[in-house]
């Protein structure tokens, strides 16, 4: 991540995505007038985002959850691989259980859309010092889901695994090593505190089941 800085210090790089141009444009006119922060660039799709980051990095990213096309889950999965990757503060309705959905896919920050803009100026500037602000969360439910903790390439593991597929089979799909693969493995069952493949394909598919359930209650996947 990058080095946090002081609330006195230079001013704080933003990139902003949604889809919503209003939203979008709006959110931009109120950034761009605010000395604590420097707009660089904004996006409607996840994947015009991550072409700006790569070329230029920032601070800061203000996201919406429904990100078209990828989504916010999975754009912050690809940017916890990135070196100098930005503090995520992701913008949307507070509904649900989304506040610890973006907590656990490793957002720094929650910033509902019913709150007032200052709410959010202070929450990118406190994300932009190294906090984290979130609304209030059961901490106990944080670890409900332990494939949010994997890495892409352990959840790649997992799904190729749930085919039921070979450490030879798996070291052809995922163009490695069978070294590697028992590697990933052996790191794959302990996050999701299972002995063998056997559990492990058990938990994706609880996993997926339980994810569908709540998508079909109104929480994003």
């Amino acid at each position: 991540m990058n080095q946090t800085i002081s609330r006195n210090d230079a001013p704080i790089d933003i990139i902003l995505a949604d889809g919503n141009p209003l939203v979008l444009s709006a959110l931009s006119e109120l950034i761009d007038r605010h000395p604590r922060f420097s707009l660089v660039a904004t996006a409607a799709t996840a994947e015009g985002f991550l072409g700006t980051f790569m070329r230029i990095p920032v601070q800061v990213a203000i996201i919406d959850w429904n990100l078209p096309a990828l989504g916010g889950a999975k754009l912050i999965e690809i940017l916890r691989d990135q070196e100098n990757a930005p503090r995520i503060v992701v913008y949307a309705e507070d509904t649900g259980d989304l506040p610890r959905l973006a907590m656990t896919a490793g957002a720094a920050a929650f910033a509902a859309r019913s709150s007032d803009a200052e709410t959010l100026l202070e929450t990118c500037i406190d994300v932009a010092a190294g906090k984290m602000v979130f609304p209030f969360i059961d901490v106990r439910n944080l670890q409900s889901d332990p494939i949010q903790s994997l890495s892409r390439k352990e959840r790649a593991m997992l799904e190729a695994l749930s085919k039921g597929l070979t450490n030879r089979e798996l070291s052809k799909e995922l163009e490695v090593t069978i070294n590697t693969v028992k590697f990933h493995l052996s790191n794959l069952y302990e996050k999701l505190g299972v002995k063998n493949r056997a559990q492990a394909i058990a938990f994706f598919y609880s996993s997926r089941l339980a994810l569908e359930q709540n998508s079909d209650d109104g929480i994003p996947k």
